[in-house]
């Protein structure tokens, strides 16, 4: 007998959810029977991860958003409500990476970490917490990073704003644990998306002093299991966390990184 869908039902929003680990949510929700609305700054890159998770079993919608904006934070709950009349999980995945040397990153730059890093997760949460707890329902889910729990080099920006994503997990899930509403964090490590590479890596390695083929082989020689998360194996605990076998789950920072610990 094939086991039903875990999210039959459910109505979720991703943010972040054009290409990467969002991406890989929006699909693995919608496989699993839940109806998504996939938000993010690029329509055609949200049109395609649509396409695919579409293909599947769950309604999805592609909405463009800035989590930057307020205005259109506001615009995205008043889309999802319009196509799904209810929202049962926020996944706030929306991220920045911007690697560099302390010295050499300016407030500006930090700035623009964590408008995207914290205040994104803030602005969302802020407009789809009060109808979860109005329902008395509902599942946040936080992707923050290895980077929030431990200290790392050349980041410092990213990391702080991790950090800051694993606080506010922890406070906004004692706050809410007596109405039904769920709050955890998941902490990936290396994961084989495009913000550890191009750019990001040249960074890393000119701070290392090597070349990209040894940076990559620098990070990848700091995971025990020898290579990179895929974006597959976040959103399976992803659907896990959101499903209702995780009802007693709140306040975690679950890592997920082959044994990774930056030190």
């Amino acid at each position: 007998m094939a086991a039903l869908p875990r999210l039959e039902g459910k109505h979720a929003v991703v943010t972040g959810a054009g290409g990467g680990i969002g991406r890989a949510i929006a699909h693995a929700f919608a496989a699993e029977g839940a109806d998504v609305v996939c938000a993010g700054r690029r329509a055609e890159t949200l049109e395609d991860t649509a396409a695919l998770a579409g293909a599947d079993a769950g309604r999805v919608v592609a909405a463009v958003t800035d989590v930057c904006d307020d205005r259109a934070v506001a615009q995205l709950l008043s889309t999802a409500m319009e196509a799904m009349g209810s929202v049962d999980i926020l996944v706030n995945n929306a991220g920045v990476y911007a690697p560099g040397r302390f010295v050499n990153q300016s407030l500006d730059d930090w700035r623009a970490v964590f408008e995207v890093n914290v205040f994104g997760v803030v602005r969302a949460t802020q407009a789809f917490l009060p109808p979860m707890l109005d329902a008395g329902s509902g599942r946040i889910i936080n992707i923050a990073s290895t980077a929030g729990k431990y200290g790392s080099l050349f980041q410092s920006p990213y990391n702080a704003s991790k950090h800051a994503v694993v606080g506010l997990t922890k406070c906004l899930a004692l706050e809410t644990a007596g109405a039904g509403v769920t709050v955890n964090a998941i902490c990936p490590g290396f994961v084989g998306t495009d913000m550890i590479s191009g750019d990001a890596l040249e960074v890393l390695a000119k701070e290392m002093g090597v070349n990209l083929e040894d940076a990559e082989s620098r990070l990848l020689g700091r995971v025990p299991i020898g290579r990179y998360i895929t974006p597959q194996e976040v959103a399976e605990l992803a659907v896990y966390v959101a499903s209702d076998a995780a009802a007693g789950m709140t306040g975690s920072a679950v890592t997920l990184a082959g044994g990774l610990v930056l030190i």
